[in-house]
């Protein structure tokens, strides 16, 4: 039998929690029942996914977005109504920010990176002085265009493109989701292409003028990944049942 115990142990071990500074209280953040038969994986804990995850008869839900962050909260409004469903049903609920971006094997760069073929691989983007994605060089060099199908094939999204760099792409420097000010890392890296999630004014400024192509894949879309193989790690390290709750946003 898993229980709620054993499995935030293997999770705030295998993610580091305690070791990455976040704004995220990374961790559980809400306790439940102790024995688990099924965890939804979600990007966001939204009211929408946790009244999924119960349709779902989910008794843990680790997201990647969670409820609690650097700053204390009131328990009202909106809050308050997710809360109670996870009060209500007894639903635990995990959350990884960071850890879930920067883990080298299952994070949401390490698998955006997997999608194409590298012949070396380092860190890039320094996050309080921590690297938390991922540059790498290319086995071959491809085309903008080529690059743009593969992330909405894979992703099931649509990207916002800035073309102003080379048309062949040797190098690419990846961050998932919010982290369009890395394109001046990018710029400084002499990257061919800079993949994240969303976009940023500012930064189709620096990305003209630093003659660099930028994508935007959607911060919901670019995250999506990382719970994704977690869910896989989960399920064959605990025999229980794991399932995803996709809802996308459109952002």
């Amino acid at each position: 039998m898993a229980t709620l115990s054993n499995i935030c142990q293997f999770l705030d071990k295998e993610l580091k929690i305690s070791e990455i500074q976040d704004a995220s209280q990374n961790g559980l953040q809400v306790e439940g029942k102790q024995e688990v038969k099924k965890v939804a994986f979600a990007v966001d804990a939204s009211l929408d996914t946790l009244e999924e995850a119960h349709k779902r008869k989910a008794d843990m839900v680790v997201v990647h977005h969670g409820l609690f962050w650097d700053k204390p909260q009131q328990l009202t409004g909106i809050l308050y109504k997710r809360l109670q469903v996870l009060f209500k049903h007894q639903i635990s609920l995990y959350a990884a920010h960071l850890p879930v971006d920067i883990h080298p094997r299952i994070g949401n760069n390490a698998q955006l990176m997997n999608f194409f073929v590298t012949k070396k691989r380092e860190t890039f983007g320094d996050y309080h002085g921590v690297d938390i994605g991922f540059l790498g060089i290319l086995q071959r060099d491809t085309t903008l265009s080529a690059v743009v199908t593969r992330l909405e094939e894979s992703l099931d999204t649509k990207c916002q493109v800035l073309s102003f760099g080379k048309e062949k792409i040797k190098t690419i420097a990846i961050v998932s989701g919010g982290a369009a000010e890395l394109v001046t890392d990018a710029v400084n890296k002499n990257v061919d292409l800079f993949i994240t999630g969303e976009s940023k004014l500012s930064s189709c400024y620096i990305a003209k003028e630093g003659k660099i192509n930028v994508i935007f894949a959607g911060h919901y879309a670019t995250e999506t990944i990382g719970v994704q193989a977690l869910s896989k790690v989960i399920c064959e390290q605990f025999s229980v049942e794991c399932e995803f709750v996709d809802l996308p946003t459109g952002f």
